[in-house]
């Protein structure tokens, strides 16, 4: 369904100023100096602020344009806070991966599975255990490194602790 616009439709645009803006919708029609009309959109899509300037009428660039760019952005933002599994796998979550982890250490000639175990316990599942294996990024990685310092932990602790997190991701790999 297309949205009515009230305040940013043709008659409008054409008695622009230079230097004057008209907004709705998120989107922001201005005159530039030199006559040309630059298009921008301003919109909040599951919590992130998407600000990005679509283009210039001398580059070919509508309202209408502007409008798909929104609509885009939104489809995308339901695709992945929706992920469906493509056939019945569910995403696996750090906690089940880290249950899985110790049993195939448990089950190989793992070496080091008490210390992992209590690592995996007191930390890391804690702060990471109800996060998808895919949703951790390095900034995440970044956050429970301060958390970590903060909470008086030395350098060489957490470095173990990330040995530990890393030599997961890979089992969770393979």
């Amino acid at each position: 369904m297309s949205l009515r616009f009230a305040t940013l439709d043709r008659p409008s645009i054409r008695r622009l100023r230079p230097g004057g803006k008209i907004t709705e919708h998120g989107i922001t029609a201005e005159r530039l100096a030199d006559g040309d009309l630059r298009y921008s959109v301003n919109v909040m899509v599951d919590g992130k602020r998407i600000h990005r300037v679509v283009g210039k009428t001398s580059d070919g660039v509508t309202r209408t344009q502007c409008e798909d760019f929104v609509e885009k952005v939104r489809t995308e933002a339901r695709t992945d806070r929706l992920s469906l599994p493509k056939g019945r796998k569910l995403a696996l979550t750090f906690g089940a991966a880290a249950d899985n982890y110790i049993k195939r250490l448990e089950e190989g000639a793992g070496k080091n599975i008490a210390i992992k175990r209590r690592q995996l316990r007191m930390y890391l599942k804690p702060f990471f255990g109800a996060m998808r294996l895919d949703a951790i990024a390095s900034y995440t990685v970044d956050r429970y490194k301060k958390k970590r310092i903060d909470a008086g932990a030395a350098n060489a602790t957490i470095n173990r602790e990330l040995a530990t997190l890393s030599h997961l991701f890979s089992m969770a790999v393979d």
